[in-house]
């Protein structure tokens, strides 16, 4: 869970660090420093209710085929309520009725024969015939089908009639063929308006826009709510832009130009293509949110006596200055207050700021080197994660001189200031501590990041508390 080292170098290796103070996260690209000037809400996703509301009816039209059993409304309502919590999940995918017919149909089918095994089971006397099974099964699965496709139906023409406009971001040459390609199919419902890009190649199709004003006039005039990346490159040397699109409402895209590598069912005119988190409220952080607060809360009234007792053993052996404060960067490059034990005192407030302390350096303390190793010194950042400057999981933080540097020469570090940062993350769970390649920790906590879930986190936990009780070396 410790970060602390030498500044390290791509592959690991301590390297000297002479460079100067620059801004805590540089811009780039074509929007470099540019901040759009108002927030639009986010596009609102398809309402569930007529796709509820269709299968809610196709549920009661196959209760019908119950009239004359036992216990009729009984039936009738596990019969609504199974349907319900088995209704299939949609993706941007799927355009219409027969894409969902085996889940639909699968869903319906599984309803009824746990109906009709509940029955047998707790009133053999009352079982359901087959046939009333079989004509239940389809009269449901008929009436499902006719008004989910009545209301794809009605999607798919107001898309048509009303597409989303968007702006394709990468090179030239292959933001106009996605582009092209896009147009040609209007049904997927996406207009390309514009191709973003910082070298002009003098193809026709789109207009390129190549400044921030550009991508401004572009964003309000066409009303722009999507935004299409199609080159890997983009994603970092257009950040700043993406996260501004974002901030402003737009939904951003990652679209694989060349091939349907990505593992998802998400498609744009036959273009496999995956959302991007830029930093918004995602479903489940809430639950991110409750899970630091019950177990950093926990935590420290379980640890509290440990804490005092560190602490005391800290001041008899080291002197004064028990708790070690230090300003780190956290999620939007906000800066905040980082709490530890001090295990170190810096020559003075540059040095603490502009250099790494060492873990084995040999003017520290037994008791330091103690808390070092057994990562106690971390513990009072559960304050941290209590008051909402970190989570439990995340990123880790780090001070504001190495992050404008780390920034600069590592793509895709400062992307890992869009979630807030934590203890620890899937870096640390897989080594990343210390003296190890920081080109490396950006690229697993953006992986953490794009793949976040609660689960996840649940998992990175007990892999963390499982490394600190395992002995060294197993």
């Amino acid at each position: 869970m410790t970060a602390e080292s030498t500044v390290p170098s791509p592959g690991g290796q301590p390297r000297a660090h002479g460079f100067s103070s620059v801004s805590v996260i540089p811009s780039r690209g074509v929007a470099g420093g540019f901040r759009f000037p108002h927030r639009r809400p986010q596009p609102r996703p398809a309402s569930p209710v007529p796709l509820l509301a269709a299968d809610l009816a196709a549920a009661l039209l196959g209760a019908l085929a119950l009239t004359g059993s036992a216990h009729h409304p009984l039936l009738a309502a596990l019969l609504v309520s199974a349907s319900m919590l088995l209704r299939p999940r949609l993706s941007r995918a799927v355009p219409g009725v027969l894409d969902e017919l085996p889940a639909v149909c699968g869903r319906i089918a599984v309803s009824w024969l746990t109906l009709g095994a509940l029955v047998a089971a707790y009133a053999p006397q009352h079982a359901l015939p087959a046939d009333t099974l079989a004509l239940g099964f389809l009269l449901q699965s008929a009436a499902a089908c006719a008004a989910r496709g009545a209301v794809h139906w009605r999607r798919r023409t107001a898309s048509l009639n009303r597409p989303r406009a968007a702006l394709v971001i990468g090179p030239a040459t292959t933001a106009q063929r996605v582009a092209a390609g896009i147009l040609r199919h209007p049904r997927c419902g996406v207009r390309p308006v514009g191709v973003v890009t910082d070298e002009p190649d003098g193809s026709e199709g789109l207009p390129v826009l190549t400044t921030g004003e550009e991508v401004e006039r572009a964003l309000i005039q066409n009303g722009v709510r999507d935004v299409l990346v199609v080159h890997p490159s983009a994603r970092t040397q257009q950040g700043p832009l993406l996260r501004a699109l974002a901030e402003s409402g737009c939904v951003v895209w990652e679209v694989d130009a060349d091939s349907p590598s990505y593992a998802t069912r998400d498609q744009l005119a036959g273009f496999a293509c995956r959302r991007l988190d830029m930093g918004g409220r995602r479903p489940g952080s809430f639950g991110k949110r409750v899970l630091d607060v019950l177990v950093a809360g926990t935590l420290l009234l379980l640890v509290s006596p440990l804490l005092l007792v560190c602490a005391v053993v800290l001041r008899l052996t080291d002197g004064r200055g028990v708790v070690f404060r230090q300003e780190r960067i956290g999620k939007d490059g906000r800066p905040f207050t980082l709490l530890k034990f001090r295990t170190h005192r810096p020559v003075d407030e540059h040095e603490s700021a502009t250099r790494w302390s060492v873990a084995d350096e040999r003017q520290m303390s037994w008791f330091c080197r103690f808390l070092r190793r057994t990562s106690l010194d971390e513990l009072l950042q559960l304050w941290n994660v209590v008051w909402g400057d970190m989570s439990l999981v995340g990123p880790r933080p780090e001070r504001p001189y190495f992050v404008a540097h780390f920034s600069q020469t590592y793509p895709g570090y400062a992307a890992r200031h869009r979630m807030q940062t934590g203890i620890t993350g899937l870096a640390q769970i897989h080594g990343l501590r210390g003296d190890t390649s920081i080109e490396d920790r950006a690229r697993f906590d953006n992986a953490y990041i794009d793949n976040w879930s609660l689960w996840q986190d649940i998992c990175i936990l007990a892999r963390t508390a499982a490394a600190l009780v395992r002995p060294t070396g197993s």
